[in-house]
Parts: C-alpha cells; structure tokens; sequence
C-alpha cells in the first residue's frame, strides 16, 4: 500500500501534539535559531499551549522546576542550541539534585551538520546525561513522538527527575506520520522497585519493640503524594517526626508529632535526640551530609529503617538495619498495618526541654526582638501568619533560605520550593514565577536575598508581562549573608567580598511595573505586608534587617549533628 504523504506533519507540530497528548499546558522558554521551527508551529498552538517567554534560559529551566514542583506535573522548557542549551545545565542538575520532573527541549544543529562545529552546535548529550535521567538526540521527524512520550515517562516515574531531548534541525522540518499514544512500560526500566514483604514485617517489628523511635520525612513524601499515608504511620505508633529541608510541607508544621526540622539549622531537639533514638525511621530521603552532620558518629546507637523508591540510595551513605524498597505510598499503609498502638509520651516529652531552650534562646529574640533593626525571622513569621499559613514558600538560597525554613509555617502539601541538593543562587525568582502557573489560586511568597536577586533580576521582565503575582520579599542585608556568617564564625571576621553595594531595588520594581514598598520600621512590618498581600499581582517588599545576623541553631561543619551552636 503507498503511503500517504499529505497526512504527514512536520517533527515541529508532532512535538505539539505529543505534549498536548500529555497532558502539558504550560511551558517556559525562550527561542532561537536552531529552535525555529518549533516556535514557528508553537505560533498555531498558543491557545493551548501557553508560553511563557523567560528573559534567560537558566530561568526558563528553573521556572519549570517551580511549576513542578508545586503541581506535581512535569515542567517543560523550551529553547535553543549553544549558550541556550547550555544555560539550562545548572537547572538540569538542580532538578536531578531535587528529584524534579522536568523535560528540556533544546533545539540542535541539523544531523548532516553535527560534528563539524557549527554555528552554536553543542554536544549537549554528552554534557547532560551525568545530570539527567536519560538523554537523547532527535535526529528524525518519526523518532519525535517516540523521543517525547518516552522522555515523560522517564521524569514523572518512579524516583523523578531531569530529562533532555536534543531536537536536530533537520528533525524539526522532516515530516513524518504521528499516531497519538503515551508510553507506560520500558524495558529494563523498574521505576518502582518490588517491596519484598519480608521487609516489611521486619520493620514492622522494629517499631513495636522500639522505646525511643525517630521519623525522618523526606521530600519523597511529598513526591509519593504519601502525607495521609504518613499521618496514619506516625499516629498510629506515636511516632515523633521531624522534617528534612524539601519535607517540610509534607507534614502539617502544627501536627502534634512534628518535632521540627532536622539538619544544620534544624530544631534542637529533633538533633539532640537523633543522638538519643533507639530507631531512627527514613521515608523518602537520602541522608544528605546537611541532615548528618558528621558521618562516623551518625545515630550510631540506633538500628535504621530506609523507606525510599530508589535502591542506589540504600546503604549510600547510612547503613541501615532494613530497607523497605517500593512507592511509600503503599508501603506505609503495608507497615502502618502491623504496627501496634502506641503513644511513647515519655520520650515525645523528652524532646520539650530542647525545645523550650531553642524557643528561649534563639527563636523569641528573632521573631519578637524587643529592639533594633528587623530581623529576618520576625519578617517570614509576620508573612506567614498574615497569609494564615496557607502560602507557597518559594525561597532563594542563603540565610533567607534557612530563615524561611525555620519560621515559615505549612498546613498544606506542596507548599515549599528550594533548591537543597545544589544551593543554587538564583533559583528562587524564576522558581516562584514557574509557582504561579503551577498553583494559580494560591498566594506565593519568595523570600530572597540581595545576593540571590541580582542573579536572576532580569526576570522582573517576566513579570512584568505576565503580571505574575508573585509576591517578593527581599531581606536586604548589604550583605552575601550566609557567606558573611561563614566568614564571621570561622574565618576570623575576615569578610572577603561579601558586603554588596545595592541599587535602589524600588526603582528597579518601578521600571518593570511592580508596586514596591520599603520597610524599616517594625511598627510599620504588619501594614507593609498586608499591603503586599492585598495588591493584585506581583509585589516586592524589601525589608532592611540587622546587617550581621546569624541563622541558628547550626551545627558546624565536621560536627556531630547534636553538636549545636545557640549563639554566635
């Protein structure tokens, strides 16, 4: 039979149709040459396809992550070859860090062209598969739909993560037939390892015969959609729980279990007592040096349980007693039905005489100072509670991040984007424009730094023409804060290159069409911010805060993790 050429299209327009088959939206990018033919379909699209044109392509790769990240949906970005390409690398490796779904689509030299150091032509391949899931070079129109439904499947399965389609050229002009489907089986792929039962019966006895147990939730939670599943496992057994950086919102900071945040400049009580367990119990996380602190003299009086979706995270860093492989959302409740009744009052209690030290210490005098410049902390626990507690923190990296952490407040899922694994400066401008789109009936709030905003400023073009509502609260301490505090405590107040020379961040706003206000006068904090909240659309609050403060508790590079500064 012939085949009949007038019903094919062209590798641009099945790229259209694959992501519409799968379910996208929304997407971020920016064009270019090798990426043309692409945006010159995407034109016919535009009402169903809605593009957000980004002002540099590293924000184009983490305004996906934010979209990710608050929806659950695969973020996707779109843009060219070359320094397009490669502007989206630290994004990339930012979201493989994080367990981000996310496709790239980076457009690519024409197949004959490849190899001959064309114009902009990058082996992006090569440079992108150590921080991807899987990488893959478009050189055909029929390998289109084939490349992109693969290519979602790989990012929202199993532990998610970071894929790149390198689009050739000549791929996007090419035409060939597209036949509608999505992909749900890979050979040799196991997204989701098979739970042995025995584990789970193991584990099971090990919380029972436990005096002093320890949860330790992770991002995978979250990633699980596994919160009920989690809530049920911990009040069952009167489980005390504390909460990695990227796990903070997976469960509810006022639930009576929640004993805090764990790690570096975490809550006190939850590391003192991480030295203390007789069980420490992992879900969905990877035991990342910030929560550890030093490794040789980890929780070593405790046996472990792994919960986690990804076996290569077993025994990595912390070995563990039992690994329970599978999706923790059938795995809790596979345990959590073994487990006997408990409520272990005596050592939940044990835990307020660190909290009432910490409170004492540390956290009134940074939410309620009696005197003296604005503290970072009293600023995030105003914006909190005057959003009732139900906003999407979005944070850049740095002091901010550890002050939003720490004071910020969550009874919703999905209410926290930052980058852990990478730190990235910069993340947080584009991450929470990407928030919006992901969760437009909720109110999201960006707490960064000076530092962190000049990175990606820029991005108040974005904004400004997507009048995105992004409410920005800059904690401006003319300084490279967490640096500066890094400098002060063990680098004998020697601080190279971290005082900044700032602009007049109200103008800036001005020029691109945000309402701006400055605050300096603690009476003034709670008008500013309902101010903030009230305005339709963006809003930036700066905030001029004590210049050399610290973020603490901290546990100190090299230390135990119960080894925890109070004062500087």
């Amino acid at each position: 039979m012939t085949e009949n050429k007038n019903t094919q299209i062209s590798g641009a327009e099945i790229l259209m149709r694959a992501l519409l088959d799968e379910g996208v939206t929304t997407l971020f990018g920016y064009p270019g040459g090798a990426i043309m033919p692409v945006y010159d379909a995407l034109y016919d699209y535009r009402d169903r396809l809605n593009h957000i044109l980004v002002r540099h392509e590293q924000a184009a790769a983490h305004a996906a992550e934010g979209y990710a990240r608050v929806s659950g949906r695969t973020g996707v970005c779109l843009v060219t070859s070359g320094p397009g390409a490669t502007n989206t690398i630290t994004g990339i490796a930012d979201a493989m860090m994080d367990s981000t779904p996310m496709v790239v689509i980076t457009g690519q030299v024409g197949a004959q062209m490849l190899g001959t150091d064309a114009f902009q032509e990058c082996d992006v391949v090569d440079i992108t598969q150590p921080i991807s899931k899987w990488a893959y070079q478009i050189r055909s129109a029929k390998d289109v739909a084939w490349a992109v439904h693969r290519a979602f499947y790989i990012a929202a399965s199993g532990r998610p993560g970071p894929v790149v389609l390198d689009f050739a050229k000549n791929a996007q002009i090419e035409k060939a037939d597209y036949l509608p489907g999505t992909i749900d089986f890979i050979r040799s792929y196991v997204p989701v390892p098979p739970t042995d039962k025995q584990s789970l019966a193991e584990a099971a006895a090990l919380i029972n015969e436990a005096k002093r147990p320890l949860v330790l939730v992770g991002q995978g939670v979250e990633l699980g959609n596994a919160g009920e599943e989690l809530r049920a496992f911990i009040e069952k057994a009167g489980l005390p729980a504390g909460c990695t950086l990227l796990g903070l919102s997976a469960l509810p900071t006022n639930h009576p279990l929640n004993v805090g945040m764990l790690g570096m400049h975490g809550s006190l009580g939850a590391n003192k007592k991480t030295q203390e367990c007789d069980l420490l119990i992992a879900v969905g996380m990877r035991f990342d040096d910030r929560i550890t602190g030093k490794l040789d003299t980890y929780a070593k009086q405790a046996r472990k349980i792994h919960f986690d979706i990804d076996p290569s995270e077993i025994n990595k860093n912390v070995t563990v007693d039992v690994a329970v492989l599978g999706d923790c959302k059938e795995t809790l409740p596979a345990v959590t039905a073994l487990l006997e009744q408990k409520a272990h009052t005596e050592w939940r209690e044990s835990f307020r005489q660190w909290d009432s030290k910490e409170h004492e210490v540390v956290i009134e005098p940074q939410i309620h100072p009696a005197d003296g410049p604005l503290r970072m902390g009293e600023v995030v626990r105003r914006v909190t509670e005057l959003s009732q507690d139900k906003a999407v923190l979005v944070t850049d990296v740095g002091q901010n991040q550890m002050m939003a952490a720490r004071y910020f407040r969550f009874t919703e899922k999905r209410s926290i984007i930052t980058s852990g694994g990478m730190g990235t400066m910069g993340f947080g401008l584009p991450a929470a424009i990407g928030a919006t789109f992901g969760a437009p009936d909720r109110t999201v709030c960006l707490f960064l730094g000076d530092g962190g905003l000049q990175m990606t400023i820029e991005e108040f073009g974005t904004i400004m023409e997507q009048h995105a509502p992004v409410k920005i609260i800059l904690l401006n301490n003319n300084f490279l804060g967490n640096v500066r505090q890094w400098q002060q405590l063990f680098f004998r107040h020697r601080y190279s290159f971290t005082p900044m020379m700032n602009p007049d961040y109200e103008k800036i706003a001005e020029a691109y069409n945000i309402p701006a206000l400055t605050v300096t006068d603690r009476s003034k904090l709670d008008e500013a911010i309902s101010q903030m909240l009230a305005t339709p659309g963006p809003f930036l609050l700066q905030a001029a805060v004590l210049e050399e403060d610290n973020v603490l508790p901290m546990c100190c590079p090299g230390h135990d993790v119960d080894d925890m500064m109070l004062e500087a």
